[in-house]
């Protein structure tokens, strides 16, 4: 950057030379990145065609030949749809009850670990870098791994899922909501303190106040998202719709109707749950309008 220290020893013309000189170099910077970065994935890209089993080129007009074949199924077989839909509606409940509890859970976990990890809050200064590194792991390692895992040790079923995605959902939200506490004035923290208030009693009751909408409105989009991870975990034994949706997949013909309503039943749910938690968010973060 410029050198502003030096900008009353400097004339209009050299700070405006000296901010196009910058100017241009950002840009010649931001050039080369770009190209760099265009380069290395027209490689990558190259190099996973060449490693693939078949050619992208060869594979691109058949990209719509098994959305085609469910499309088709399912026309054919409307009638039973609604019947379809009731079948594996107990299923999508399951799906969404792995989603709220492990957001539940991830989200008090993020809480804590949010509150060990912020400058002026934590309990105890000098283990920051711990808890923020517990974060970072926590969010590292996909939901699908640690549900893999947790699959092996304990069986099929929507524990591990729910176990997993509530680990994933603990860091991701605990970054979350540190970033939130920044904000937070200490006032109300320091004020309870000079009366005898405890560290818990310091959190609950002078800085979740400030930060609860905030936290709230995390943790409504987070629930989203953990429906969508739900269903997917279901693809590896992990129950829930996206269970249901395998077998049905794999069956194959004669059973792409049931994939149809189970592909239904998912987008109107994330439909519904999303402007839900739009409306409940725009409130939450701007108050209720007159």
């Amino acid at each position: 950057m410029a050198d502003l220290s030096a900008a009353p020893n400097m004339s209009v013309d050299q700070i405006r030379e000296s901010y196009t000189a910058l100017t241009r170099r950002k840009r010649v910077y931001g050039g080369i990145l770009l190209v760099v970065f265009v380069a290395l994935m027209a490689a990558g890209f190259r190099t996973a065609d060449d490693r693939n089993a078949g050619s992208f080129s060869d594979g691109i007009g058949r990209l719509f030949d098994y959305p085609a074949e469910v499309l088709g199924e399912a026309a054919e077989k409307i009638a039973l749809m609604p019947g379809h839909m009731a079948h594996f509606f107990p299923a999508l409940v399951e799906t969404l009850n792995i989603a709220a509890a492990s957001t539940l859970i991830g989200a008090l976990a993020g809480t804590v670990l949010s509150l060990l990890s912020t400058r002026g809050m934590a309990r105890w200064p000098r283990l920051i870098p711990v808890f923020r590194r517990i974060m970072d792991i926590c969010r590292a390692i996909p939901e699908i791994v640690i549900a893999l895992v947790l699959i092996f040790l304990l069986g099929g079923g929507p524990v591990p899922a729910m176990i997993a995605i509530a680990i994933h959902t603990a860091g991701a939200l605990g970054k979350l909501f540190s970033e939130v506490n920044e904000n937070a004035s200490l006032k109300p923290v320091e004020g309870l303190q000079s009366v005898g208030a405890t560290w818990a009693q310091r959190m609950f009751l002078g800085v979740i106040p400030q930060v609860g909408p905030n936290y709230v409105s995390y943790a409504l989009l987070r629930f989203e998202i953990n429906i969508r991870a739900s269903a997917i975990l279901g693809f590896v034994g992990a129950g829930g719709i996206g269970y249901e949706l395998r077998n049905s997949m794999s069956w194959g013909q004669g059973r792409y109707d049931e994939a149809a309503a189970i592909f239904v039943l998912l987008f109107a749910t994330i439909v519904i749950v999303d402007q839900a938690s739009g409306h409940l968010r725009d409130r939450l973060t701007h108050g209720a309008k007159a």
